[in-house]
Order: structure tokens, then sequence, then C-alpha cells
């Protein structure tokens, strides 16, 4: 990971939560992929309450061709477990794959986001955490393999 936004320090694992049991129902997580031109510095970036704001400075979600908006719901997040061993709750989600992405905007960042219901607008939707991703897309699918210990730890 490379950085949690602000909003969600000692959240993360709540909002997963409230996916996971459909509380809301319709919520989920959103990955995003931002593009590497015009791409915002981490310190300002973390500040960012909303999907919205992110996207509202020089930071642009990248356009390809074969690209889109990942949605995870209930039935795609392992269950909620902490990890009493170890004193951490560790979050997974599954490794997501985009298809035959078409070569124009290279990928800079994954941003792994909350968003309350379907029908929310980005004004509503909260980042979570942000994973350096340098893509330059050709035409091929593109892997996103999460790290075996899972998107986000709160120790």
């Amino acid at each position: 990971m490379d950085f949690v936004f602000n909003i969600a320090k000692g959240r993360a694992a709540e909002l997963y939560w409230r996916v996971k049991n459909s509380d809301p129902a319709n919520s989920a997580l959103l990955i995003v992929a931002l593009a590497v031109a015009n791409l915002e510095a981490d310190t300002v970036l973390r500040d960012k309450d909303t999907l919205a704001d992110v996207l509202s400075g020089s930071t642009d979600e990248v356009t390809n061709s074969g690209y889109a908006r990942k949605v995870l719901t209930a039935a795609d997040l392992a269950a909620l477990t902490p990890d009493d061993v170890n004193d951490r709750m560790d979050l997974d989600i599954p490794d997501q794959t985009w298809t035959a992405v078409q070569s124009g905007t290279n990928w800079s960042k994954l941003l792994i986001c909350y968003r309350p219901g379907a029908a929310s607008p980005d004004s509503a939707v909260i980042p979570l955490t942000a994973h350096d991703f340098t893509i330059t897309p050709d035409g091929s699918n593109i892997v996103a393999q999460i790290d075996a210990a899972g998107f986000y730890r709160a120790a």
C-alpha cells in the first residue's frame, strides 16, 4: 500500500465490514485507476475526502478503452476476521483483471474506495487506500495482483 487517505484512517475495516454485510444494501468497494499525467503528489491526495475531491484537482482517472471501475460487492469480499495471534486486521480483495486495455492513458495508481450505494455520486464515495500501480497499457490484459496479506492492514 502506498498510503491510507486521512478520511479513512481508523475507518477502512468498518467500511469493508459494511460492504461485506450489505449495510446499506448495494454498498460496494470501487477500484479506480489514476493516470500518470497530472497526478498530484501523495501529500496532496491523502487530504482528499471524496473521490470527487481526488478528481477535482489536476489528477485524472484513466480513460483507456477496456477500462472500467471495478465494483466489489459482499459476495466478492472475504469474511472480516481479526488476526488475534498477530494483533492486527488484514483486509483482502481478489486480484482484478481488465481485459484488452488499449493504449492511450498510462496508469499510476489504483484507489480502493467505499461507495455507500449503487447510485452514489463520486462526492459520496470515500477513498480508502492508494496503491502505486504503474502500467503502460498496450492492448493486453492488465492484472492487479493484490498482496497475499491484503490491501490494508490495521495493526
